[in-house]
């Protein structure tokens, strides 16, 4: 990444940052992936319950395997058996830290999420103690038109892939609005204050993470 690109995702991650804390969220800025993989094991103390929803992002700068490795208790759906999955997505909305990201990020400091089988979506509304996000800095957009548009139509599209289901952005690669029953754009959460201050912690990482 050039330096002119370093230097405006620093700028705008700033008035990000600014936007967050006026909704009651804090927020923090990482240089690279390793600085933002360090951040987050700092905010999360050892001993805690964690868990996390879908998130390439927290795969990417290496976080789920420092958490499995690591002193913590992981509530890990992932690899379980389907009968076993909703009693662990169930137990994850008692957990300390709640791992995830974002589907856009406005420049003001809304998030927006959307999600098929929801237990993401309302973990970070609801449940865990605290919600910690990592968001690459591709996910920054204007406003909330804008946000709203990447959820729908870059990001599901994208995530479409990941599955073994049937629905029209599978096949085409753009959103139909579709109301499929694979459909994985079934509640749509945006996040435009956090009624527990700093409940919600973003790490904001200075580049591409997830879709």
């Amino acid at each position: 990444m050039d330096n002119n690109r370093i230097t405006r995702n620093k700028k705008l991650a700033e008035r990000v940052i600014a936007g967050l804390k006026s909704r009651q969220m804090e927020g923090f800025y990482a240089e690279n992936r390793e600085e933002a993989l360090a951040k987050a094991l700092e905010i999360i103390p050892e001993g805690a319950v964690v868990s996390w929803g879908g998130t390439m992002s927290a795969e990417e700068i290496g976080l789920k395997d420092a958490l499995r490795q690591g002193n913590y208790k992981v509530i890990d759906r992932e690899g379980a058996p389907k009968e076993q999955k909703r009693a662990l997505e169930l137990e994850a909305y008692g957990c300390d830290y709640y791992i995830a990201s974002s589907n856009a990020v406005t420049e003001d400091g809304i998030l927006v999420n959307l999600d098929g089988n929801s237990n993401r979506v309302s973990a970070i509304a609801y449940g865990p103690s605290h919600v910690l996000m990592i968001i690459g800095m591709n996910k920054i957009v204007r406003d909330l038109d804008a946000a709203l548009s990447r959820t729908r139509n870059e990001a599901a599209p994208i995530n479409a892939q990941r599955f073994d289901i049937d629905t029209p952005c599978k096949k085409t690669g753009y959103c139909a609005d579709c109301k499929s029953p694979d459909s994985i754009c079934c509640n749509l959460l945006i996040t435009r204050l956090e009624r527990h201050p700093d409940r919600i912690k973003v790490i904001l990482v200075n580049d591409d993470l997830g879709y």
